[in-house]
């Protein structure tokens, strides 16, 4: 071109008056293309990637879907799987990344994140199941009381319903002309006088609410831990697991 861009003396380099004219025009030209360039460290930095979670269909309901949900909305190159059963799944055989499980269920050596609030259990019945048949009012009236059971996944057994009061724990294994492995099967047989039913507090909550149930040795059911996401000891989270954590993590 022919044109003197630079000017050079002892002390420093300047720009002539046609090197700033071409700066001048370039300028929006690199500003383009250092916000390109800062788009895509931002989107390389961004987490992605799937994270598969093991967890029971009450956890998921109302601890894991709550908080997913509105990850996957802002992060759409995270990908969850949830696998939902009433196993206690060997979350590195099966290759998940977590598990979600009840506090006492997680085994010590994984690392364990609270991601609930405390939980109850609740005696209910029906109306019409006191009207003919009374209240129990220890849980040891539970063995003159027809009972639906559950069969538990984890270990094939029946439920052994668990009570506390006062520092003392009391279990009674209970007996009735019905088992079931469903809680909403568990909550309509109760609601149809089959018997007395036992489950999570919030479970039976709308039944309740409603009067198609009512509960009974509520003074016996303190609290206990609730659900907890555990996981294996890694050094370095992936970015996707380390996000999925922080969402899940209870600050109640």
């Amino acid at each position: 071109m022919g044109l003197k861009l630079l000017t050079r003396n002892t002390r420093n380099v300047a720009p002539t008056e046609a090197g700033e004219q071409l700066i001048a025009t370039l300028r929006p030209a690199f500003d383009d293309i250092d916000a390109r360039l800062s788009a895509l460290s931002a989107l390389r930095e961004r987490p992605a990637g799937t994270v598969r979670i093991t967890s029971s269909r009450h956890a998921a309901e109302t601890i894991l879907w709550p908080s997913v949900g509105s990850l996957l909305k802002n992060y759409p190159e995270v990908t969850v799987e949830i696998s939902v059963d009433s196993y206690l799944t060997d979350i590195i055989a099966d290759r998940f990344d977590a598990g979600v499980r009840l506090g006492e269920q997680v085994a010590r050596d994984m690392i364990a994140v609270r991601i609930g609030p405390e939980l109850r259990m609740a005696v209910v019945g029906a109306p019409s199941y006191f009207e003919n048949h009374g209240r129990p009012r220890t849980p040891h009236d539970l063995t003159r009381h027809p009972c639906i059971n559950i069969r538990m996944a984890t270990k094939g057994g029946l439920y052994t319903w668990e009570f506390g009061q006062g520092g003392r724990d009391l279990n009674v294994r209970v007996e009735g002309p019905l088992i079931l492995n469903d809680v909403p099967m568990i909550l309509n047989a109760s609601v149809e006088g089959i018997g007395l039913a036992c489950v999570m507090e919030d479970q039976a909550d709308d039944l309740l609410k409603t009067g198609k149930l009512l509960r009974v040795l509520e003074d016996w059911c303190p609290p206990f831990s609730g659900y907890h996401l555990y996981y294996p000891d890694r050094r370095q989270l992936p970015p996707a697991f380390k996000l999925l954590v922080d969402a899940l993590r209870y600050r109640g």
